[in-house]
């Protein structure tokens, strides 16, 4: 099993804000999650990938390419959506077909016709007047379109209605079907990792704080509720995120130390977006 995307002790300092030390790898054939509150990282982290910003230390690779250099190289085998649109604003499809046929040489005319038609994205409209749904849809026919290895997606589901985020996720599992492809995206949209993900990395203020298997994130945690009288030192330590109220409490516990409970205490299995809040919330307390 390659490693397809590689990031090595990454760090880039900005205003008020420094990602460190980020390491996670992505082997071909496979998709990943990138999650994490408003400002932890997650579009830093995209754009170092990218080389829209410089990294201060650290490595990258693209299916071994240094994307630095190697830069040409390694953003050709890569499909980038941002979260906001790219292309001129004035632009039909046509235009938008003319320039990456300019630079990608692997552009397809007849798959971009046909990802436009799967969308119902209107050919002669000007990218001014599209929603904000269908410039996403417009960015990610235009990354379908030609031969990549990796699909970087920020935000890829925001602003399309549900019918197309569930024809978009049987895209990316299409992908990576024959195991030569993977996906790495951003989303604050929890349910979609959970259908299509095969790994989750959790970024909360500029740090990693675990990279793994999306079914061993679940099956890692349970949600444990209580009274007040119930809520101990033991159980305080033990808990992520701890809640508390008049009535009771809750917390995220590692499923190995909910296991010691009494039988009084209520558990519930978590979903991802859970998992996250509290962790979060744990890193507030």
């Amino acid at each position: 099993m390659s490693d397809l995307l590689a990031l090595s002790g990454v760090s880039r300092g900005l205003r008020g804000f420094a990602l460190e030390d980020i390491s996670f790898s992505l082997a071909s054939g496979y998709i990943m999650g990138l999650v994490g509150p408003n400002g932890s990282g997650k579009t830093t982290t995209i754009r170092l990938i990218m080389n829209m910003l410089r990294r201060d230390s650290g490595r990258i690779t693209v299916v071994g390419i240094d994307n630095l250099e190697g830069e040409t190289a390694a953003k050709k085998l890569i499909g980038y959506v941002p979260e906001e649109n790219i292309f001129a604003e004035e632009w039909k499809a046509s235009d938008v077909a003319k320039a990456l046929k300019l630079y990608y040489e692997t552009f397809d005319r007849e798959r971009f016709a046909a990802y436009l038609h799967r969308f119902d994205l209107p050919p002669d409209r000007r990218i001014k007047d599209y929603s904000r749904g269908m410039k996403t849809k417009m960015m990610l026919a235009s990354a379908l379109s030609r031969e990549t290895r990796l699909l970087l997606l920020d935000e890829p589901t925001s602003g399309l209605d549900p019918v197309v985020r569930s024809e978009l996720l049987d895209i990316l599992q299409d992908y990576i079907s024959d195991g030569e492809h993977s996906v790495l995206f951003s989303t604050h949209v929890t349910t979609d990792l959970e259908r299509i993900a095969d790994y989750i990395t959790f970024i909360h203020r500029g740090s990693v704080v675990f990279t793994r298997a999306t079914d061993d994130v679940l099956s890692g945690y349970v949600i444990v509720k209580g009274r007040s009288d119930q809520l101990d030192e033991g159980v305080k330590r033990s808990t992520i995120g701890l809640r508390e109220n008049a009535t009771g409490f809750s917390g995220l516990m590692r499923r190995a130390e909910a296991s010691s409970l009494r039988p009084a205490f209520v558990r519930e299995e978590p979903t991802i977006d859970e998992i996250v809040i509290y962790h979060t919330l744990g890193r507030r307390q």
